[in-house]
């Protein structure tokens, strides 16, 4: 025996095969083991994914219920019972939007006086929705009655009810969410309110999306568990425990993946089995590297915006409470609140795609601009900045830097965009409360807003009154034009130059508040536009205007309006209507516009025009030589008039300013457009305009406004009495 295994044939052969083989079976039982260890880990890492798929998914009905139920037009348009409107916003535009399946708005007494269906059927039977939601809004409605704000936080707005269920034999999320005010203007009785209820099934297109997002292969819903070991599956239970079914898929197995790959070489070359099973270990080592990369880019996934690659709210709130807990009492910081300014009209005028790509280059401005600080997106068009180690005067030149840079234009898609920045600063001296700091800088942006856009504050303890007073002026203002009995027009006259004899008047809004007196339009118009308030206004003024002129056959009329107003699909008709209900002929009225709102580029706006001048009324350019004004943009005014500005008025007498004016009146002329010189106070400047060959005069010594009774005194020859 002994002679046997010191043999040639043994010492060459059996020896290295008998070490091969046993080194083999080692491996290979290494390998199996290590396979199975693995293809667990991935199956359990899948079943987590999927459960928090799920769970967001259910938070994530709720939070897009919000941003349509959280609104005072939903309150009083549910109230109303408006089907159309309810049909746009809570029906088929949160299906198309969000994917939702069914949504229905129930009355206080829980009738569903309005739903919709996705797949469009109304023959559907509706009873099995209403027994799936019954409970919920059950326990909605005592929670509401009883002020339970549990849950209720900076993303989610408003309690709400959610759970998982079966519609026929379908698995879906429900969800329940109160219709209350944004603004808190509107009173609702606790318990009381209308609710929106939103279904989401789990099958069909969320298995197909899911399964195409997360690579969850064969991913579908069953009734039944799928044998042990063979699929990947989570139950689903509702909050009472009760299992509804389960999602299955196929699940991803890299350790078998792996073993299937490296036993055909152990087959061929068992010599070689030490470094086959080296190589195994490099590549099980890089498969569990990249599964540990699935999850940090998940959790990044969590605290960062998906669009630009900033902090999210998640995560910068994080970053600040850190930094700002770990200060210490000599460390400065600085938080900023950046809101873009006009971003919602690049938005409505050029598409979401554009409005995407502006926030990204928005994005990659700031890190060039501020470098490696904690930057975040918190909103559609809102950023917060964390600066670190600054004193006031830094933080002062950084805001400078910001609005400067956030002005300069943007090309997106070839389009070029102007927008602007509004920051508001807070210095930070030591440990400080993150949530308190929020709060400054918010209020701090305001400031920075109602000084006028495209400007920065830094909080001061002042701020809190401001802002109380700006949203004291907000209230009175929507109460204003509610009650349309403080909002006054008064007439600005306009005279012929050439005769003298009246023309015309300008109508002009002015706001009486009972406390505060008369403000003026410079006041309360930028915070029409801003409040969406605008529209209203603009509807008293040409309301009050045309009752008045009416009674004058021959006397024009002229109106201001925004660029928000040009861009309202009624605007025209709402025009028209009001003309016609006071027999004036469309000749008579004159529409004053910006330069900037005529040459905005928006379609929307020209074709505003289009169709109003093809009825009859005239349009004016106002202010004209104040903003984007030149001679040879002329050409490209689709206009009756231009309005030279006040400011050239002003600087008649001087140097080379009646020859400009002149170039003006001529250019005018020559393309056959009438002009109007605003704000001519001394009979000089009166003179001059009519050597200089202008059509109309209006200022202040001609007349100041007057009001609808002194106009007509003014009409009939009386003495009349100027109001502003």
């Amino acid at each position: 025996m002994g002679s046997v295994f010191r043999s040639r044939v043994f010492l060459w052969l059996g020896f290295p095969l008998l070490v091969s083989v046993l080194a083999g079976c080692l491996v290979l039982t290494a390998l199996l083991w290590a396979a199975a260890e693995s293809d667990a880990l991935a199956a359990r890492r899948q079943q987590d994914l999927v459960n928090l798929i799920v769970s967001k998914l259910q938070s994530g009905v709720a939070h897009d219920q919000e941003s349509a139920t959280v609104w005072d037009d939903a309150v009083v348009k549910t109230g109303e019972a408006d089907g159309e409107w309810m049909e746009t916003n809570l029906g088929s535009w949160m299906s198309s939007y969000f994917g939702h399946d069914a949504l229905f708005v129930l009355d206080p007494d829980g009738t569903a006086f309005y739903h919709y269906l996705a797949d469009g059927a109304d023959a559907v039977d509706l009873a099995p929705y209403q027994r799936a939601y019954a409970p919920l809004v059950a326990r909605l409605r005592a929670r509401l009655l009883a002020g339970d704000e549990t849950g209720v936080t900076d993303q989610v707005l408003t309690i709400g009810e959610s759970d998982l269920t079966v519609i026929g034999s379908r698995p879906a999320i429900v969800s329940v969410k109160p219709i209350v005010s944004d603004s808190g203007e509107i009173v609702q009785d606790a318990g009381r309110e209308n609710l929106h209820v939103a279904f989401r099934f789990l099958d069909g297109s969320f298995a197909a999306l899911t399964e195409s997002d997360y690579q969850l292969t064969g991913l579908h819903f069953s009734w039944a568990p799928a044998p042990t070991g063979a699929q990947g599956q989570v139950p689903l239970s509702t909050r009472g425990g009760t299992v509804i079914g389960y999602l299955t898929w196929q699940p991803f197995q890299p350790g078998t993946t792996v073993l299937q790959a490296t036993v055909p070489a152990m087959v061929v070359a068992l010599i070689g089995v030490f470094a086959a099973f080296a190589a195994l270990g490099g590549l099980l080592s890089r498969r569990s590297a990249r599964l540990a990369a699935s999850r940090q880019e998940l959790q990044h996934l969590a605290h960062h915006d998906g669009l630009t690659g900033l902090l999210n709210r998640a995560g910068f709130g994080a970053t600040l409470s850190e930094r700002l807990a770990a200060s210490s009492m000599d460390e400065h910081h600085a938080v900023l609140f950046l809101d873009l300014d006009r971003f919602k009209q690049v938005n409505d005028t050029f598409g979401h795609p554009v409005g995407d790509g502006l926030i990204v280059q928005v994005a990659e401005r700031l890190r060039r601009l501020l470098g490696p600080v904690a930057i975040g997106r918190i909103g559609g068009d809102e950023f917060t900045v964390l600066l670190r180690d600054v004193r006031e005067e830094q933080i002062a030149a950084t805001c400078t830097e910001l609005v400067a840079s956030l002005a300069e234009p943007f090309e997106v898609d070839g389009i070029l965009v102007q927008i602007g920045v509004s920051v508001g600063a807070v210095p930070v001296c030591g440990a400080a409360d993150a949530t308190e700091i929020i709060r400054q800088a918010d209020i701090a942006l305001y400031h920075a807003k109602a000084a006028g856009r495209g400007r920065f504050a830094i909080f001061g303890r002042h701020m809190d009154e401001v802002l109380q007073a700006r949203r004291e002026m907000e209230r009175d203002l929507r109460a204003a034009v509610e009650n349309r009995k403080e909002i006054e027009t008064v007439y600005q006259p306009v005279y012929d130059a050439g005769t003298g004899q009246l023309s015309g008047v300008e109508a002009l809004a002015r706001w009486r508040h009972p406390q505060k007196g008369v403000i003026g339009p410079d006041v309360f118009i930028p915070l029409a536009e801003e409040l969406g308030l605008i529209q209203p206004l603009g509807q008293i003024v040409l309301h009050n205007a045309c009752e008045t002129v009416a009674r004058y056959d021959g006397l024009k009329l002229a109106i201001n309006a925004s660029l928000l107003e040009l861009h309202a699909a009624s605007y025209p008709i709402h025009i028209l209507s009001t003309l016609a209900q006071f027999q004036i002929n469309p000749q008579r009225l004159e529409i004053e516009i910006t330069e900037s709102q005529q040459l905005d580029g928006s379609r929307i706006s020209e074709r505003t025009i289009g169709v109003l001048r093809q009825a009859g009324v005239r349009f004016a350019i106002d202010d004209f030589g104040a903003g984007y004004s030149s001679f040879g943009r002329l050409q490209d005014l689709h206009v009756d008039r231009i309005k030279i500005d006040k400011s050239f008025i002003d600087a008649l007498g001087q140097t080379g300013s009646g020859a400009v004016i002149e170039a003006m009146i001529s250019m005018a002329h020559a393309k056959g457009l009438q002009t109007t010189a605003e704000g001519v106070e001394t009979e000089e400047q009166s003179r001059l305009l009519r050597l200089a060959g202008c059509d109309q005069l209006q200022g202040y010594l001609l007349s100041r406004p007057l009001a609808g009774e002194a106009l007509h005194r003014l009409l009939a020859g009386g003495p009349v009495v100027a109001v502003a």
